[in-house]
């Protein structure tokens, strides 16, 4: 930990952009989880998750050599309506780790307690939360799709207050970014353009060096925003994923999935897919993602307007729909094992949607299936469709005849889909069960497991479950009945 490169670029931009804060001190902090892949993204010697310090540290409760804690100020639209009342309530960004290949990583305490812009909260952070939000990073990792990621979990003997008192923890969150479109919201809406053009300035030399010299540079900061953002949520899509809170406080400058809350993966197809159960009217439901997207860019785009023209930031907003367009179609094509994306692919797709929406298989196992169905599992598929199979095999015709001008055996299809189909995905009831064994046992070891079910979740893993002499159907297999359509609490 000694060792660790802090550099620390945010800090020079001034006090007006975040309250330096030390960490609130915890009582006794434990080990709950700890991920030597994030540690070597920081070039942290794992072994150092043994020592007493490292939980100490991390905790909040030891500094760390060349940090220098800080809160964010920002804002955002949550919802649809402005907040000004933003801003890092329970989180500090302890500062930026260079590593060897010099990759820079922002290294941020969540639940660590309270600062300026607490807003009369406790600043803490719940155990099951912080499980949620460090389990579902490794997942989005592992299905190489843009997010944060933590590199501890850490555990503290203190209850906190929510609908009934809780553990809480403090998660360990390592990103390339915390910076927000809330940051330049704040900014803007606070009337200070230039603070604004500061903000810009900096995204620029951190993470767009390439445009630093160029004449129209803040517009090509906001196409790369466009673009990076069209295609995390063309990734979001492609598995089913709904964030459940995209408000534009919780959206990343490099489009990167960020502040886990209450998310979900799909289990049965379903376009309306809400997984926040405070989102009564659905503006966050997983169709509504891509349009959501386009708005937050608007958004930020207007905090942009003293820097670029209008029409040139109109007219980059306008190709957010194209890039999304392509990327999902492009994703989607992966999904099907085709490469030839014309009108007969995008009729396919089309009878697809509506084929899973009338029959509502569960939405992960039905591409895995897929897969095979010329190889082996056309049985096991026909039994998501009961009571009605021409309709599939009318379509499975359709397809057919798509795979063969690939000029693609079945073998090499079936490969080429389950290198992109996960066979593992962060079901909600699976994060609930590690989450029980935590609360009601103080049983970690759940979390560990699904850390490294889900590194690889396109492969079976035989070794992984040899090695824990456990059932992999368990993780594999459709959502059970009781748990399909879990909702989630923002309360965290």
């Amino acid at each position: 930990m000694e060792t660790l490169n802090f550099k620390n670029r945010f800090v020079k931009l001034g006090g007006e952009f975040y309250q330096y804060k030390a960490p609130a001190p915890v009582t006794n902090p434990f080990p709950v989880a700890s991920n030597p892949d994030v540690a070597a993204l920081l070039d942290l010697d794992p072994n150092a998750f043994d020592r007493p310090e490292f939980w100490q540290s991390f905790g909040g409760n030891h500094a760390l050599p060349g940090a220098q804690p800080l809160a964010m100020v920002y804002s955002g639209f949550q919802f649809g309506n402005y907040n000004p009342q933003l801003g890092d309530g329970r989180g500090l960004l302890l500062g930026e780790i260079e590593n060897d290949r010099g990759e820079s990583w922002d290294v941020y305490l969540k639940g660590c307690g309270q600062t300026r812009f607490c807003r009369g909260f406790d600043g803490r952070a719940t155990l099951r939360s912080s499980i949620r939000e460090y389990l579902c990073g490794e997942a989005m990792a592992g299905l190489g799709i843009p997010t944060t990621r933590a590199l501890a979990l850490v555990g503290i003997e203190e209850l906190i207050q929510r609908e009934l008192p809780e553990p809480a923890a403090v998660l360990v969150r390592v990103a390339r970014t915390h910076m927000r479109f809330g940051n330049f919201d704040y900014f803007h809406y606070t009337n200070r353009p230039g603070k604004v053009t500061e903000l810009a300035d900096h995204a620029i030399h951190c993470y767009f060096p390439e445009l630093e010299t160029a004449p129209d540079k803040y517009a090509q900061l906001f196409a790369q925003v466009v673009d990076r953002t069209a295609w995390m949520i063309a990734c979001w899509q492609s598995v089913g994923f709904a964030h459940g809170v995209m408000n534009t406080d919780n959206m990343s400058l490099l489009g990167e999935t960020f502040d886990y809350g209450p998310y979900g993966f799909m289990d049965r197809f379903n376009p309306m897919f809400i997984p926040n159960h405070s989102d009564m009217h659905g503006r966050y439901s997983y169709a509504q993602q891509p349009q959501i997207g386009h708005w937050n860019l608007a958004k930020l785009g207007e905090t942009l307007t003293h820097l670029v023209e209008p029409e040139r930031l109109q007219q980059e907003l306008e190709r957010y729909s194209a890039r999304f367009n392509h990327y999902n179609r492009t994703l989607m094509a992966r999904k099907l094992g085709l490469s030839v994306l014309d009108a007969e692919f995008d009729s396919l797709v089309s009878g697809m949607i509506q084929v899973l929406s009338r029959h509502k298989p569960d939405h992960t196992n039905f591409f895995r299936t897929l897969s095979g169905f010329r190889t082996g599992s056309l049985a096991t598929l026909r039994s998501y469709f009961p009571g009605n199979p021409e309709e599939l095999n009318a379509w499975l015709d359709r397809y057919t005849r798509l795979l063969e001008r690939e000029d693609i055996t079945p073998e090499e299809q079936q490969e080429a889909m389950d290198a992109v189909n996960p066979k593992f995905i962060l079901r909600n009831y699976l994060a609930q069960g590690a989450i029980d064994r935590a609360l009601k046992e103080n049983d970690y070891s759940e979390i560990e497991r699904l850390r490294v079910i889900l590194k690889y979740p396109f492969g079976d893993q035989p070794e992984v479950f040899r090695k824990w002499d456990i059932d992999p159907t368990h993780y594999a297999s459709d959502t059970p009945e009781p748990y399909l359509g879990m909702q989630v609490s923002c309360s965290a």
